[in-house]
């Protein structure tokens, strides 16, 4: 009867232990929302220096959102979100940058 005792693991949609984690879940989120940013602007030529940004904020907020993540969904859904980032930064910088020319 080991299997009595497991905890409930699927009730929570971020927290797999059980526990609050609303900084992980906050830089999740912001993760998320700056790598679609920058995936959607990048697909638009002119709006280069928002992708670009966006993107290279979103990698360092990834970045240090898996640095103090303790649960694997958390994980899974930064990862998302830093691909996405880095993929509108790269194509970003392709299309002009961080600064557009400003600084040459």
């Amino acid at each position: 009867m080991a299997q009595a005792m497991r905890p409930n693991t699927a009730g929570g949609l971020f927290a797999t232990d059980g526990k609050p984690h609303p900084l992980q879940d906050t830089l999740l989120a912001v993760t998320v929302a700056l790598g679609l940013t920058a995936f959607i602007s990048a697909q638009f030529h002119n709006l280069h220096l928002l992708s670009s940004w966006t993107g290279l904020v979103g990698i360092f907020t990834g970045a240090y959102g898996q640095w103090v993540s303790v649960t694997t969904r958390g994980r899974f859904g930064l990862i998302l979100g830093l691909g996405l980032a880095a993929v509108g930064f790269f194509l970003g910088m392709a299309h002009g940058g961080l600064f557009g020319g400003v600084v040459d």
